[in-house]
């Protein structure tokens, strides 16, 4: 079977044989020639660069044409996998960032697998083509896509800075939701399930990993309740390339004032202008005396003003104190 290598160019090379039993489940499982292809959508992204177009022609010769036509990676990407061998896997990420629908323009009734060409490349009846600038001879072309080209799309649903995605070209893909996963945090720090209280100071590493497991559960949680379970954070953003079970104390302490840097400007970001909001997301409104965070009620203009206090920014001095704190349950 193919295994996954994180530090090939293909992160799943291929294997010299595909198992009878898993070949309908295995995407081209017997292609050799594979190639990942990867784009970003954003603000500008156009249909010109991701399927074709017409672009002027920078540093061109004398005599040259002033325009050229662009192979965008859409193109790119299905003209490998209609090679006798080829299979390409094209990567989209930060989809609903950029005008999607208009950077696929028609190829937006193709993309689906009953419209495919058949694995050999012939036309089906239920194939599906779409016009486009030919980037080879420059004619205006029907074009299908292949059977093997495969499109993996990621977005932030929660995203607030974005509009949400058209709904007829949602209903063109296979949705498949991340959620936040505490097995797989736990994994990252080397703990198995834990039910001991947190000791009030860190004895060793494995107390400092178990509150941050512990609060950005019960963080979690809260924002769930204040905002919707889409606006959780991911254990990712705790993880890095460094293991902080494999440090000195302090220093894995360190390793968590940065991931937890995020996780506070996330639930700032999540809950901006509602102070009682990061309040009870941190668990200072009715949670232990010993939290560093404080809400306060003041008045400005004769009306009632909130104001959380606490420290500027984690340090090791007081992450753990904070993180045994938004764990701790309130009473």
């Amino acid at each position: 079977m193919p295994k996954h290598d994180p530090n090939n160019l293909i992160p799943i090379p291929p294997a010299k044989k595909v198992p009878d039993s898993l070949s309908q489940q295995f995407p081209g499982a017997s292609k050799t020639d594979r190639k990942v292809f990867r784009t970003v959508f954003h603000q500008n992204s156009k249909y010109r660069d991701f399927v074709s177009g017409i672009t002027p022609a920078v540093n061109k010769q004398a005599g040259a044409p002033d325009f050229t036509i662009v192979k965008g990676t859409l193109y790119r990407a299905s003209e490998h996998a209609k090679g006798a061998s080829g299979a390409a896997l094209l990567i989209i990420d930060e989809i609903n960032r950029g005008p999607a629908v208009q950077a696929f323009g028609g190829a937006i009734v193709a993309i689906e697998a009953d419209k495919r060409l058949a694995s050999n490349g012939a036309r089906r009846a239920e194939t599906q083509f779409f016009e486009m600038l030919d980037p080879m001879s420059g004619d205006v072309i029907e074009y299908a896509l292949p059977h093997d080209l495969y499109i993996l799309a990621a977005m932030n649903q929660a995203d607030a800075s974005v509009e949400p995605l058209d709904v007829a070209f949602l209903r063109r893909w296979e949705p498949l939701r991340l959620e936040p996963d505490e097995a797989a945090l736990r994994a990252f720090y080397g703990l198995g399930s834990s039910t001991n209280a947190l000791p009030n100071v860190p004895a060793s590493v494995n107390d400092a990993l178990e509150a941050s497991v512990s609060a950005w559960v019960a963080v979690n949680a809260q924002i769930a309740l204040g905002r919707g379970p889409e606006f959780q954070i991911g254990h990712g953003v705790l993880m890095s390339d460094v293991k902080p079970q494999v440090l000195g104390l302090n220093d894995a302490l360190g390793t968590l004032c940065v991931g937890w840097a995020k996780v506070r400007a996330h639930v700032e970001e999540v809950f901006f202008g509602d102070t009682r909001g990061i309040a009870a997301v941190l668990n200072a409104l009715d949670g232990p005396a010993f939290n560093p965070f404080k809400l306060t009620e003041t008045t400005f203009a004769d009306d009632l003003r909130f104001r959380l206090e606490g420290p500027t920014n984690f340090e090791e001095d007081n992450i753990y104190t904070a993180l045994r704190a938004f764990a701790n349950p309130r009473g």
